[in-house]
């Protein structure tokens, strides 16, 4: 998911529309001016002030705003925009569909989160799932398992059962030497108290790449560390990329329990904490460095004995860059 610079012009029309949207039911938030902000910096790179930014018509937009790409992006920032504070209000998602069809752009995740404005949460959740990357990972989990182990997998995810020749497969990578992957990931684990796969509450194998990409990424696993876990995956995801970033900014910014799982966890506004927005605008760049797609069925057992610092550099994850 390529970041693209517009040109200044294109540029002060997005942000104008931006503040549209994010001034459609009253003032605007804290984590949208923080978006905002954090755009002018890393992708639009122009200085204006947001306040005294005239408010923008979808037509007006659409004339001086052209590119597939470039129109999906801005759509897709108006998404993580209305987010980015709680659940949006109806007026406000409606804004965004306006500019999205004069845009020409179709957006799926628009639709739900719609339906989320309206309160109908068990459907908009449904949809997502399947759309998205979690239903990427039950698909790819059925045609590695069949239908048996697929079934097996989600019930050791749910805690009902356990798999005791999978558990002892994962396990056993805390005899490999110190500093491989496998002993880094397991490590990993041990010290978070998560279950690998084949425990109760472990995640389903071709989920796995998330773990990896904390690890590789050097991400934590608190709020911030997730949305960044998120972004970065995202740019180096091929298909449906956004649905990743959005998933992470739908839990951890506007309050949303959108997991398959039962974890109640969430929280609201972490994008309006000081240099959040832009880390995740860095992490998303960062992503798309990476050389191969870690989402697209990567058999990390090739990897498991590889030194972590040996998999970074042959996978081209960059070290962070400043923000």
């Amino acid at each position: 998911m390529r970041l693209i610079q517009p040109d200044p012009a294109a540029a002060l029309l997005g942000l104008r529309a931006m503040k549209t949207v994010a001034t459609t039911s009253g003032a605007m938030l804290p984590a949208q001016r923080a978006l905002m902000e954090a755009a002018k910096k890393m992708i639009l790179h122009i200085d204006a002030d947001i306040d005294g930014l005239p408010l923008v018509t979808p037509a007006e937009l659409a004339e001086g705003f052209s590119g597939a790409q470039l129109r999906r992006q801005l759509v897709n920032g108006m998404m993580v925009n209305v987010l980015a504070d709680g659940v949006p209000s109806r007026e406000t998602v409606a804004k965004v569909q306006e500019f999205a069809r004069a845009l020409g752009v179709e957006a799926a995740e628009l639709a739900d989160i719609r339906l989320i404005a309206e309160g109908h949460m068990l459907i908009a959740k449904l949809d997502f799932l399947r759309r998205g990357h979690i239903g990427d990972i039950f698909r790819d989990q059925l045609a590695l398992k069949g239908p048996l182990g697929f079934a097996r997998s989600v019930l050791t995810m749910r805690g009902v059962m356990e798999d005791a020749a999978l558990t002892a497969r994962y396990r056993a990578w805390e005899k490999l030497p110190e500093g491989t992957l496998g002993r880094e990931l397991i490590d990993f684990y041990n010290r978070h108290g998560f279950a690998v796969p084949g425990e109760r509450g472990g995640f389903p194998e071709a989920g796995l790449y998330h773990d990896f990409c904390h690890l590789l990424g050097g991400y934590s696993t608190e709020p911030e560390g997730e949305v960044q876990v998120a972004s970065f995956t995202a740019g180096f995801k091929k298909e449906r990329p956004f649905y990743v970033a959005l998933f992470a900014v739908m839990i951890f910014s506007a309050g949303i329990q959108i997991r398959p799982t039962n974890e109640p966890f969430v929280t609201v506004g972490l994008l309006a904490r000081p240099g959040m927005a832009e880390l995740m605008l860095s992490a998303i760049e960062r992503g798309t460095k990476v050389n191969t797609d870690l989402t697209d069925k990567w058999d990390y057992w090739a990897w498991i004995e590889t030194p972590i610092d040996e998999v970074r550099q042959r996978l081209n994850i960059l070290p962070k860059a400043p923000v």
